[in-house]
């Protein structure tokens, strides 16, 4: 929270203290509780309760989150129905708090974030609780089986637990979840058509029509962390030499690295624009690298893209996801550290539908193939679609579980 900053703005939240406004809306309703980390989880919960919605139209959520980017994105796209809040600490007399003025009808976690106290208060009040997009890395597992006789009385606790793939069912069942309450039903993050329906259209400004993308190609970084910029950049000026009018686009995952990333990039003498600065097309094609500095709008800024590297994958280890851009319509490629999406990612690389590079020599070639062949962009792009069309529902899926949880006496 500190390196990070913002964390000041309701930190009351944190302990459980909400003021009379909140605590006289909530007060009229009974609410889902959805809780989300971060950024990404933050998508899943706000796409699961707008699927919800549809099965219970009077549906109202309580939406909480960790993070400041988190709640900064929460706020900015949640609908009026969804009160959006700081997730309490996982102590007694906070949870105790925070669930006298929540009131909640269910509480839907997302991924892994299963937390002791909150899963024990749920239990004890009779609350209905469900693990949706619950993803586990053989990492995660492990993990969680050294302290097994820790987290297994929290986790057999769980009424539902939704995971993406087969794989993910088995670990959870290692872990002493009873097999009638995991439901495979496909990765939320991964759903085509949610996808499709959240993305919002880029606008004019931002619009890469294919005219002006053969002419001004982009190489976009995207999540990219330390060490990853300055392959890129170096990367970036060696391929200038060939491609005159290439531009560098990067989005860093952590924004507050922006002052030592601009730094690098300035001692390569390139022309860097925020994208916080521009104000129209000319300042854009003017700039040879535009750093993003805003959150939660990658996915739109994707479609500007020609060729997309997935950050912590080179330089750091666990990867980010490469779902976005390939439902943008952009080929993908990443590191050979993509623990965290371990099995798509080795679906993607073994299916033709991503490229795998091992160093910054072989990011070099792999780009400049991509950026020379236009079909073998299609083709990377087509096979990621078919992989990701497994996925496709898995939303309607899981909500239509979540739904029949909360209809249980």
């Amino acid at each position: 929270m500190i390196r990070r900053g913002g964390y000041r703005e309701k930190f009351g939240q944190r302990l459980g203290i909400y003021d009379c406004d909140v605590r006289a809306r909530l007060s009229k309703q009974r609410s889902t509780w959805l809780h989300a980390v971060s950024v990404g989880e933050v998508n899943i919960a706000l796409k699961l309760a707008n699927a919800l919605r549809t099965l219970e139209p009077d549906l109202r959520c309580v939406l909480t989150t960790t993070t400041t980017t988190g709640f900064a994105l929460a706020r900015k796209n949640a609908p009026p129905w969804i009160e959006v809040m700081y997730t309490p600490l996982d102590y007694w007399p906070v949870m105790r708090r925070a669930f006298s003025v929540i009131r909640p009808a269910r509480i839907l976690l997302n991924e892994a974030e299963v937390w002791p106290n909150l899963v024990a208060f749920a239990r004890g009040y009779r609350i209905p609780i469900a693990l949706v997009n619950a993803r586990l890395s053989p990492k995660s597992e492990k993990r969680f089986r050294r302290f097994q006789f820790i987290v297994a009385p929290t986790f057999r606790l769980l009424d539902l637990v939704c995971v993406p793939e087969n794989e993910d069912a088995d670990r959870w069942a290692v872990l002493r979840v009873a097999r009638d309450r995991i439901r495979v039903t496909g990765s939320i993050k991964y759903d085509p058509d949610v996808q499709a329906q959240s993305a919002p259209v880029a606008a004019s400004l931002w619009d890469a029509s294919s005219t002006e993308t053969t002419e001004r190609p982009v190489l976009f970084g995207g999540s990219t962390h330390h060490g990853e910029e300055e392959i890129l950049a170096a990367v970036f000026v060696r391929l200038r030499q060939q491609f005159s009018s290439l531009r560098l686009f990067i989005a860093p995952r952590h924004v507050e690295r922006l002052r030592e990333i601009r730094t690098h990039l300035d001692a390569l003498r390139l022309h860097v624009r925020l994208a916080s600065e521009l104000r129209g097309r000319q300042e854009i094609n003017d700039a040879d690298c535009v750093l993003l500095d805003t959150t939660g709008e990658l996915q739109r800024w994707y479609h500007i893209a020609t060729v997309v590297f997935m950050g912590k994958s080179l330089t750091a280890h666990g990867g980010q996801n490469p779902v976005e851009p390939i439902l943008a319509g952009k080929p993908v490629m990443f590191g050979p550290h993509m623990e965290n999406f371990g099995m798509l990612a080795r679906t993607l690389v073994s299916r033709k539908a991503a490229i795998e590079v091992r160093d910054a020599d072989s990011l070099e070639r792999a780009i400049v193939e991509l950026l020379q062949d236009t079909e073998a962009r299609q083709r990377l792009v087509q096979n990621a679609l078919e992989v990701l069309s497994t996925h496709k529902g898995a939303t309607e899926r899981a909500a239509a579980l979540v739904h029949e949880v909360h209809s249980v006496p």
